[in-house]
């Protein structure tokens, strides 16, 4: 994996640190992994049926 930077809104963090709180996932770096991914799958990398 590589690292990139990312600034991101205050709620948007606190959201993201009450996902992992919450145990939805282990940390942030996973829970933005796994938004980025499904919004690739929704818009760059849909299939045609």
């Amino acid at each position: 994996m590589r690292l990139i930077t990312l600034y991101l809104p205050e709620p948007y963090i606190k959201a993201l640190d009450k996902l992992v709180n919450e145990q939805f996932y282990p940390n942030r770096a996973e829970a933005i992994r796994v938004a980025i991914r499904d919004m690739l799958n929704v818009e760059a990398w849909r299939t045609k049926s």
